[in-house]
């Protein structure tokens, strides 16, 4: 079995590599054939809304555009109707696409990428494991191993640079006041629906900038395919009429200079050093076995480093380091305690009777190789009913951020009770447990599905109320499919949601006060 798996795995691994997430699960949901995004309002004040990052909305300074009379305005216009004299159904489908909102669509390629990249590596032929590099990210293992909390905190970071450039955008937009070509010129056919915000800089093109720029450090080994994408965004919105091309350029230009902000608070944020050093790792155990306790080790063959055990080190975005260390809960059961003995016993009971349903909430719920992870898959939850509601563009980037800055959070918190415990898991404590899924490489304390749906649940609870009852629902079976897994005691799964609903509070808070409204 093993030599089928050595042959297997890297088969998977140079599939990804060349043919670009052909071998990736597909980010599914109602989007491919969404109508065009038509803002129930244009939210033209946004300029004034609180940024993360930036010191102010005009930080960084964008040119006052060429007047709509001039001959270089008109030469752009000229270049729109000179697409839209012969638009092949490759770019009328393009329009389309890309109509459905820019944000959408870049957390859906964003989602993408980290499922393609979450793969863990397979073993070198001496037992020990290679660490993908960033120096070399297309030499096997491909940089980055996207597993949680990477996933979690390069979702918070596109987010979060693309929020910031559209309220960058919104308050130049309001300042210069340049009408969309088709309010300049009646005759230029728009392939998307008209709106009375002002058309410089260019709220897609602001989402490109900041999108490339993250992704680029995030994912260095994919500028190519990422660059596609920003050449076909940007391409769409001159064909559909809706932007020129000085539009366009003012705000790639404005995305790219805020995300360097992001660029640089990532490269000092301390994720570098998550993965920790072997020297660390033994630490960690020898000071559970010193505390009377059996720790946590990996259950794979061979033993496989612990998933990123510093990661709890990593600056957060809604708080400070000593917050996140107060946010830590109290410790789990003793391992020897009858309270442990109790909650091993319930665990079995469930493989031992599992049902059709069980299995129904595990596998939705699994998030596990090859998918957006947990985190995404509350981004996929979340778009869902964003699509709903008719969003700006801002508000959109708002509410994104507001979500995985969360989620990041809750990967930061979660992982500094995991490894200060370093809890067994319910497997380790009784090996008749067989896991309807993998077991996760890393401490069961405190649940990582429960503290993210907490999480989630708690802000999307607060952006979009009415649906309050269903996301706390989807947060409990969440946390519940862990149990009924097999890799996750009660404790570590009612700890953990009622951690992540505190880590979600915080960007409910943020978002009272951050001047957008609800």
């Amino acid at each position: 079995m093993k030599k089928l798996l050595y042959i297997i795995i890297p088969l998977l691994v140079i599939c990804a590599a060349i043919i670009p997430f052909a071998c990736s699960k597909k980010i599914t949901g109602r989007t491919d054939n969404l109508p065009a995004l038509t803002p129930a309002k244009t939210d033209l004040d946004a300029g004034a809304w609180k940024p993360i990052l930036l010191t102010s909305a005009n930080e960084f300074s964008v040119a006052t555009p060429i007047a709509t009379t001039t001959p270089e305005y008109i030469a752009q216009m000229n270049e729109i109707k000179s697409w839209q004299a012969s638009l092949t159904d490759e770019e009328k489908d393009n329009v389309k696409y890309w109509s459905a909102g820019a944000v959408l669509r870049w957390n859906e390629i964003l989602r993408e990428l980290v499922a393609k990249h979450n793969l863990p590596p397979y073993q070198n032929a001496d037992g020990t494991y290679p660490f993908p590099s960033a120096n070399n990210p297309l030499a096997y293992p491909q940089f980055p191993f996207a597993n949680p909390p990477y996933a979690a905190r390069a979702y918070a970071y596109v987010s979060a640079a693309q929020y910031d450039a559209l309220v960058a955008a919104f308050y130049y937009k309001k300042l210069y006041n340049r009408p969309a070509p088709y309010k300049v010129d009646a005759t230029i056919n728009t392939l998307v629906p008209q709106s009375d915000l002002p058309s410089y800089p260019s709220e897609d093109a602001v989402v490109v900038g900041a999108a490339v720029e993250m992704l680029k450090l995030l994912f260095p080994g994919d500028q190519d395919y990422i660059q596609l994408k920003a050449e076909a965004h940007k391409r769409a919105r001159i064909i559909a009429g809706a932007n020129v091309r000085s539009d366009i350029e003012a705000g790639e230009a404005l995305g790219k200079a805020v995300a360097q902000k992001f660029v640089t608070r990532a490269r000092g944020d301390r994720a570098g050093a998550a993965a920790g050093t072997q020297t660390d790792w033994t630490k960690l155990e020898t000071d559970c076995i010193a505390r009377g306790e059996i720790p946590w080790y990996s259950l794979e063959t061979p033993k496989r480093p612990p998933m990123l055990p510093m990661f709890g080190k990593v600056k957060a975005f809604l708080f400070d380091s000593l917050t996140a260390i107060s946010l830590r809960p109290g410790p789990p059961p003793l391992t020897a305690s009858t309270k442990m003995k109790d909650e091993t016993e319930e665990i079995y009971s469930y493989i031992k009777d599992d049902t059709r349903e069980h299995y129904r909430i595990v596998h939705y719920w699994a998030d596990g190789v090859g998918t957006s992870t947990p985190p995404g898959h509350w981004d996929a939850i979340a778009a869902e009913d964003f699509i709903k509601k008719n969003y700006s563009e801002v508000r959109w980037a708002r509410n994104m951020a507001l979500l995985n800055m969360s989620l990041m959070d809750a990967a930061i918190v979660c992982w500094d009770t995991k490894y200060y415990y370093f809890n067994p898991r319910p497997s380790q404590m009784n090996p008749k447990i067989k896991t309807l899924t993998g077991v996760p490489n890393f401490p069961s304390y405190i649940s990582g599905h429960s503290t993210f749906s907490g999480a989630a649940a708690t802000i999307l609870s607060y952006l979009v109320p009415d649906r309050t009852t269903a996301y706390d629902e989807m947060a409990k079976e969440a946390s519940l499919s862990r149990m009924l897994a097999g890799i996750h005691y009660r404790a570590d799964c009612e700890v953990g949601l009622e951690t992540g609903k505190k880590i979600g509070n915080y960007a409910v808070t943020r978002a009272k006060t951050d001047g957008a409204g609800d």
